[in-house]
């Protein structure tokens, strides 16, 4: 009796095994794509803080499910010129990375983040690096918050392409160039922290860049006025197949706008589109090889004449400040931006005038230890204006830190006493 009672468990615990994976269903598979991280390694930063910094991307990395068919990561250093680190096919397990991280030096220099992002773009869709077609791609931009040259138009081509931009910045930086160069939605991809509280988010951002590893349905990101970029994953292979993308008004499905995309591709930017209107998005897998169902979207463009919708006062002195303000509309909309400013008090004002484009200006001038009203206001093309104040408040004089604490000198030895000879006479030395 027993061995039929012993029969009757394992089948029974087989069916509830069975039953469990039925419903469960597969294993979440291993996340694939490309992680490259673009660390400032010029002279703006200390080497302490750059020691921070390493150590911070080697606790990062090192539980990442990192392999052939897995992820592949990268190091890039901004200096002077770029520097690649080690390539994407270098290392095959987290522990080698964090390795090779820890084992990196600084390369001091001058901080060209721009010519280094255009760099992590070739080294991000180069096979000669290691790096994978159709995967994922994602850079992590860990800062002190400067650069010398602009960092705009390579880190919009990145994002163009597909790449999930991260920044961390250890330093102040200006919130909204960093805000404009991390991928929508900011609050997501943007993280202001010291140095030595960088372990603080580290889990926070692992579980992020995993997040957008995974395969995504077809979404909308850089939504302006006029125009949307759309993304999607790799759904086609590379050599066969394409997309159709189409995009008409949810009002007006009649007036649709088509276009045709290779099989490669995982993106496309939409432009020329009516501010302040909904969109219905469409995109169309064509393949011989199998049957796949459309991805759909809808968007919000945003107001024609939105703005300034944010004003930061920052670099505050006792004769100067700089402000600056959401989101910068080109010529095509506005006439350009008036700022006005002066002291509380006194109801005196000055103005500066910004063109169209631009998104900050440094007032000069000013009184120490005064509190200021700053009101910048967008002049539109259409007549009308928008504006929006801050109060700032600058000190009484400037804040110096105080010089480090120097190692005391080391004092010469004194001499050794020779002793006098005793006078003749029986008579004593003075003392």
């Amino acid at each position: 009796m027993l061995p039929w009672m012993a029969l009757g468990l394992a089948l029974g615990l087989w069916l509830a095994l069975a039953r469990s994976s039925f419903f469960t269903g597969p294993p979440a598979s291993v996340p694939r794509g490309d992680l490259l991280f673009l660390l400032d390694s010029s002279a703006s930063v200390s080497h302490y803080e750059f020691s921070r910094v390493r150590e911070f991307v080697g606790q990062l990395v090192a539980p990442l499910p990192l392999g052939p068919e897995a992820l592949r990561a990268s190091l890039v250093h901004v200096g002077s010129l770029p520097h690649s680190e080690f390539p994407f096919d270098r290392h095959s397990s987290g522990q080698a990375v964090q390795d090779a991280i820890r084992a990196s030096a600084q390369r001091m220099g001058d901080t060209n983040t721009g010519l280094a992002l255009a760099f992590a773009k070739e080294q991000l869709f180069d096979e000669a690096t290691g790096a994978r077609a159709g995967v994922p791609k994602v850079l992590v931009w860990v800062t002190d918050g400067g650069s010398s040259d602009p960092i705009g138009p390579p880190m919009q081509e990145l994002k163009d392409l597909g790449v999930t931009v991260f920044i961390v910045s250890t330093g102040r930086g200006n919130l909204l160039e960093l805000s404009a160069a991390a991928s929508a939605p900011a609050e997501r991809h943007l993280r202001f922290v010291d140095v030595d509280d960088l372990h603080i988010i580290a889990q926070q951002l692992r579980s992020s860049i995993l997040d957008a590893m995974q395969p995504q349905q077809l979404h909308a990101s850089e939504v302006t006025s006029s125009s949307v970029h759309l993304a999607w994953p790799a759904l086609l292979p590379a050599d066969s197949g394409y997309y159709v993308l189409e995009l008409a008004p949810s009002g007006n499905l009649g007036a649709i706008r088509r276009q045709q995309l290779p099989g490669y591709s995982m993106g496309w930017t939409w432009a020329g589109l009516e501010p302040d209107t909904d969109y219905e998005v469409s995109l169309l897998p064509e393949s011989n090889v199998r049957l796949l169902p459309p991805q759909r979207v809808r968007v919000r463009t945003l107001p024609g004449e939105a703005g300034p919708e944010r004003v930061v006062i920052s670099h505050v002195r006792p004769y100067s400040l700089r402000v600056s303000w959401a989101p910068a509309l080109g010529p095509d909309v506005m006439l350009g931006y008036v700022v006005q400013f002066g002291p509380l008090q006194s109801g005196v004002a000055q103005r500066v005038e910004v063109p169209a484009g631009r998104n900050s200006t440094t007032l000069q001038g000013l009184a120490p230890g005064t509190a200021y009203l700053v009101t910048v206001t967008a002049a539109f093309r259409s007549g009308r204006e928008r504006a929006l104040s801050a109060k700032a408040c600058t000190p009484a004089s400037e804040r110096r830190r105080a010089p480090r604490p120097m190692p005391p000198a080391l004092s010469p030895p004194e001499p050794p006493r020779v002793a006098l000879p005793a006078a003749v006479g029986g008579a004593r030395t003075g003392a």
